[in-house]
């Protein structure tokens, strides 16, 4: 008659101890049902559920393994998991599986217990928790500071619309993000991501800018934040702030270029998405003078935004169509799928304002980046702690990935 067995050892880690102790299950003929080892500060936590075929040779095999763990300072727990729990454990391997991501400048006590307690609610129960971030010497100011927590969760809440809104209650009052997605195939082979220009991937909307230039800053902004928060539709205010920008001398544009500032990790983000392959894009209603800027700078695959008409060396404040607006940024999110042979599941969309939302919608990775709190409510996800490069935890990318010491 078989014994099943879970043996947890902990300790200080060091060299062949993993090999140590399967070397002696191995002499005892045993199967393995389930392994996990982690390493947190040189203190192993190692977990080996076992199958002994031969019941009565149990007691010496569990006596040979205490033995080594002994050897080599490590304290051993034995637990008998009665077979009817194991055939239940099998199963519910079937249960769906998502991932919760922690972003925030310093994990706090307080942040961890707040999600895990949120997951807990819900029916989730939490396989595994990763540290992705990378780490982070005592004293590091917090404007430089990073850190990204993972929890592997199984099962499905109840109500998927009511967790998201806690998880986004909680992370306002924390000052954190909270990310909840699906753990699919996709999530870390996703291929093509796009994004808008005007404080996405940089630190301002062009147009107010070029305002300013032209003396009609205000004006100009008090209309942009109205559309921005979906308050106005966007092809009709982008009309008619262009309108205020007639007369604008070209030159204009080179200087205010010039001012032009990268949203933090804009650099990092992109030139890791090179790494791994990804073709990128801008999808902007902004203006292609400036796109094509970033293009050159970032190494970005694809522009496709506004066109400013200059005649005779001065903005004439008319409109070329067609006008980037959210529809055609969905459009063209679909279109440069299709154009790399990938599916939408395979898309990121990042993007601040409510006429990117039906792009966020569309992708299989909708993040809405430092926006409006109604597109914070909309989007998939959303980013407002940390920088750009943020995006590469929800793909499950660690720092120690890109390059970072872990």
């Amino acid at each position: 008659m078989r014994e099943i067995v879970l043996i947890n050892i902990t300790g200080e880690d060091r060299p062949g101890l993993t090999a140590a102790i399967t070397g002696v299950l191995a002499q005892g003929g045993v199967n393995i049902l389930d392994i996990g080892q982690a390493v947190i500060h040189d203190t192993l936590s190692f977990g080996i559920l076992v199958e002994i075929p031969d019941a009565e040779a149990a007691s010496g095999v569990l006596k040979d393994v205490l033995f080594t763990a002994y050897k080599l300072d490590q304290q051993v727990r034995f637990t008998p998991v009665p077979e009817a729990d194991y055939q239940q454990w099998v199963g519910g391997q079937g249960k769906p599986r998502h991932i919760v991501t922690l972003l925030t400048r310093k994990v706090t006590a307080e942040q961890l217990q707040r999600v895990s307690a949120i997951t807990a609610r819900y029916g989730l129960n939490i396989d595994r928790i990763d540290r992705l971030s990378g780490r982070m010497p005592l004293d590091t100011p917090a404007e430089h500071s990073k850190g990204c927590v993972e929890f592997s969760v199984r099962g499905e809440p109840a109500d998927p619309a009511a967790l998201r809104a806690e998880f986004l209650s909680v992370a306002q009052a924390l000052n954190v993000d909270i990310a909840f997605q699906q753990d699919s195939v996709f999530r870390r082979n996703r291929r093509l991501a796009v994004f808008d220009m005007d404080s996405t991937l940089i630190e301002a909307e062009v147009i107010d800018e070029l305002a300013k230039v032209a003396g009609v800053g205000e004006q100009v902004a008090a209309i942009t934040e109205r559309a921005m928060r979906g308050e106005l539709d966007f092809r009709a205010s982008f009309k008619e702030r262009l309108a205020l920008l007639k007369g604008l001398p070209e030159d204009a544009l080179a200087a205010v270029g010039a001012s032009l500032r990268l949203t933090e990790g804009a650099q990092t983000l992109f030139a890791e998405l090179k790494r791994l392959g990804y073709k990128t894009a801008i999808l902007s209603g902004g203006f292609n003078y400036f796109a094509q800027q970033l293009q050159r700078t970032l190494g970005i695959d694809y522009v496709f935004a506004n066109d400013l008409q200059i005649v005779d060396g001065r903005v004439t404040g008319i409109a070329v169509e067609p006008i980037v607006d959210a529809q055609r940024k969905a459009d063209l999110l679909r279109e440069l799928a299709e154009r790399e042979g990938l599916q939408l599941e395979q898309t990121i969309a990042v993007g601040d304002g409510a006429n990117d939302l039906p792009m966020l919608a569309l992708a299989g990775l909708g993040v809405a980046f430092r926006a409006k709190p109604l597109v914070k409510q909309s989007a998939k996800q959303a980013i407002s702690t940390l920088g750009l490069d943020g995006i590469l935890y929800l793909l499950g990318y660690r720092d120690r990935e890109s390059g970072t010491l872990d």
